[in-house]
């Protein structure tokens, strides 16, 4: 581990920036900022155009210990503030994560491709869960019970757990860090945090204004490089009480076996596989407009993008007419240019979107529109939906991850819901009926941890964020979010 004593932003993308010192090159350990002992960088490129925006240091495996050891050396300090003196530091990294909102959409975009609209959507959205903490910080944590003995009186509290490891993903590089870490430090926790190597600028940004807002050294470290560099060892050292990891399935399960010896608490938002269920009953223009929001935020990259269509037969033809035309008519382009539609983070992307159309095709589907790359460039694809798509199609049983639609019809409740649960992802369902009996029914029937009932939006700080099955365990956002990274202690004391 190398220590800067100076801070050097990569030119282009700096020069755009109100606050160029945002833009940071360097690893974030015990509040320094941190290059790399051999020299070693990873290149950082602009998936729009395949320019290199800059480098971010590749740490070592002794870099993610020291992180550890800072984390382990903060702790007893930051757990031991007042509530209401943690709760003050969150308050201002939200303020000046909000002064900054330009700054940080713009970084976003550069390095994932986000539409620029979108990622000032999601700055907003990742400051929201620092502010929802802040306050969260100052409510009592101490419950009292009645009592099951005689002359006892008995208490049940929660304390912060330890040290919280939080690997985060591509896709939402700022609101994934803040959802995790804002609730790991409300709750009185320090943090180790590995960004996805495409996109770090946007966690060494966070790290910067944490700096700023006061945040003392070791509470809040930033440790770039390879995932299986960084990470092993935290899921290794003891010290860690607590994993939190957003991706995919097959990492998460990973991480669940590297885990088990050291027994931490894991917290796990992995894969989607959402169904979109429209019964004949429904208003078809908004079910319309919803699905288009549903399937192609974040250019398709979202783990709650639909990517299952059912619609119920009598209105099956008119949805997908009017679907088509919607999707036909989305913009695609740079996400500075803030298209409908931005590039997809890497090559496998394209590959995938590619392979799931040419088997659905295959097996009969219909290409109602697009199907291939788009002329803006490599990493881009066609808006696309295929209709007429049978249940043993690749893109019914795997996600998608990309602007690919997949629509089929039913013909009864009943089915729909059954195809609907006939896959171990359960994260989020999408149901489009103005029959409350209906909504009910299907609400319950639905193996999903959340359910949108006519609307796209759902989620927010406030709410319990998370899935059923393979799509993960516990719950990210709400109070429940910050009791992830907290100890349940009974005493039990006898008052004469």
């Amino acid at each position: 581990m190398s220590n800067s004593s100076h801070k050097h932003q990569p030119s282009g993308l700096a020069s755009l920036l109100a606050d160029p010192e945002l833009l940071c090159e360097f690893a974030h350990i015990n509040g320094q900022a941190v290059a790399s002992s051999t020299g070693t960088d990873l290149a950082v490129s602009d998936p729009a155009t395949g320019t290199a925006i800059g480098a971010i240091p590749s740490l070592e495996a002794e870099d993610a210990i020291a992180a550890v050891d800072a984390a382990e050396a903060a702790f007893e300090q930051w757990s031991g503030l007042l509530p209401q003196e943690r709760a003050a530091i969150l308050r201002r990294w939200f303020e000046l994560m909000v002064d900054a909102r330009e700054d940080l959409a713009q970084i976003m975009t550069a390095e994932q491709g986000k539409p620029l609209s979108e990622a000032r959507g999601e700055i907003d959205y990742a400051a929201s869960f620092i502010e929802f903490y802040s306050e969260e910080a100052k409510r009592p944590n101490i419950e009292s019970v009645t009592s099951h003995l005689p002359d006892a009186e008995v208490e049940i509290w929660r304390e912060p757990s330890g040290v919280a490891a939080l690997i985060t993903p591509w896709n939402f590089p700022s609101a994934m860090i803040t959802r995790k870490a804002a609730a790991a430090l409300a709750a009185g926790c320090t943090c180790v945090v590995h960004p996805s190597s495409e996109t770090p600028y946007s966690a060494t940004a966070l790290a910067v204004l944490a700096s700023r807002a006061g945040m003392p050294g070791g509470c809040f470290n930033v440790v770039t490089g390879k995932a299986s560099t960084i990470v092993e060892p935290w899921t290794r050292d003891t010290r860690v009480r607590v994993l939190s990891f957003t991706g995919s399935t097959e990492i998460g399960r990973l991480l669940y076996r590297q885990s088990a010896d050291t027994v931490k608490r894991l917290v796990m938002e992995l894969g989607g596989h959402a169904p979109f269920i429209v019964f004949a009953d429904a208003d078809l223009d908004q079910a319309v407009a919803e699905a288009i929001k549903a399937k192609f935020a974040t250019s398709g990259q979202d783990c709650l993008g639909a990517n299952r269509f059912y619609i119920e037969r009598p209105v099956y033809e008119a949805f997908c007419t009017r679907f088509a035309r919607a999707t036909a008519a989305l913009s695609v382009g740079p996400g500075n240019t803030d298209p409908d539609i931005g590039p997809l983070m890497n090559e496998r992307a394209i590959a995938k979107q590619k392979s799931h159309v040419e088997d659905a095709v295959a097996k009969g589907a219909r290409l109602l529109t697009g199907g291939g790359g788009h002329a803006a460039g490599p990493l881009f694809f066609e808006p696309t939906v295929l209709a007429d798509v049978p249940d043993n199609a690749l893109i019914m049983k795997e996600e998608t991850f990309g602007p690919v639609a997949a629509l089929c019809a039913f013909d009864t409740e009943e089915e729909a819901l059954s195809r609907a649960n006939a896959t171990e992802y359960g994260l989020v369902a999408y149901l489009h009926t103005n029959n409350p009996r209906r909504i009910y029914r299907a609400s319950r029937r639905l193996q999903f941890g959340m359910v949108a009932v006519n609307r796209t939006k759902v989620t927010g700080a406030p709410i319990p964020f998370g899935g059923y099955k393979q799509s993960g365990m516990g719950r990210e956002g709400a109070r429940l979010g910050m009791e992830e990274f907290t100890e349940v202690k009974y005493v039990c004391r006898d008052w004469r």
